[in-house]
């Protein structure tokens, strides 16, 4: 892609990423138009540390999760160690993954049984605290040159404007928990009782709001099937 068609998808960019109504939402265009403009990027991811832990935020592309997934495992590999902060970095570019990689040797020796040949990843900020990593990957070795850094910068900054006012991690992580538990819940209702999806959110809302239980606790009862509040 020529840096002016860059330039012009940067600022489509930066008008989706106001248009979303959700941190996930943001998250995800953020990695889909990493992969749509970067080019030969096959997919990407967002990976926070937390107290050790990966975290895959978000992702575009089946090998972000296990790549992150292996990090977690091995506590080793670039996107662990930029989200963390470890070696002070705030980017990197593994221009061959066939090559050895004595920092991450591991790591290293598993990527590319998951055909990933070559990387590079931004940490993003959030109200000038470290939130994590944007990582791009692709399938081919030297797929990355250094103009990519300044593609990877650029799209690191419009991540971190859109999410100055994000939740913290540990808010977002149960954020997403909530979420995931309410749509369960929503689906069993709405399978047991016939319910459109809107019926089923409504019961849902109505219970919390009449017993003053959080949403959350009112899914997790219906998930598990517990007694609970009725209406």
């Amino acid at each position: 892609m020529e840096w002016r068609e860059f330039a012009e998808s940067m600022a489509l960019l930066a008008r989706n990423l106001l248009a979303q109504d959700s941190v996930q939402g943001t998250l995800d265009e953020i990695v889909a138009s990493a992969v749509r403009m970067v080019d030969g990027c096959d997919a990407a991811g967002i990976l926070a540390v937390r107290k050790g832990r990966a975290v895959t935020l978000s992702a575009h592309g089946n090998v972000v999760e296990a790549s992150d997934r292996l990090q977690g495992e091995l506590a080793e590999g670039p996107c662990f160690d930029l989200a963390d902060r470890s070696d002070g970095n705030r980017v990197y570019r593994i221009a061959d993954m066939r090559e050895s990689q004595p920092t991450w040797p591991r790591y290293a020796s598993a990527a590319r049984e998951l055909d990933i040949g070559s990387m590079t990843g931004v940490l993003l900020y959030t109200h000038d605290a470290d939130f994590g990593a944007l990582n791009l990957y692709s399938q081919r070795p030297g797929a990355f040159g250094e103009d990519i850094e300044t593609a990877g910068w650029l799209l690191a900054s419009h991540a971190a404007v859109a999410l100055a006012d994000a939740r913290a991690i540990d808010q977002l992580e149960d954020a997403m928990k909530t979420r995931h538990a309410i749509g369960e819940a929503m689906g069993i209702l709405m399978e047991r009782h016939r319910l459109s999806e809107d019926e089923a959110f409504n019961v849902l809302r109505r219970i919390s709001q009449q017993h003053n239980v959080k949403l959350r606790d009112v899914a997790q009862r219906v998930r598990t099937d517990r007694p609970g509040p009725t209406t």
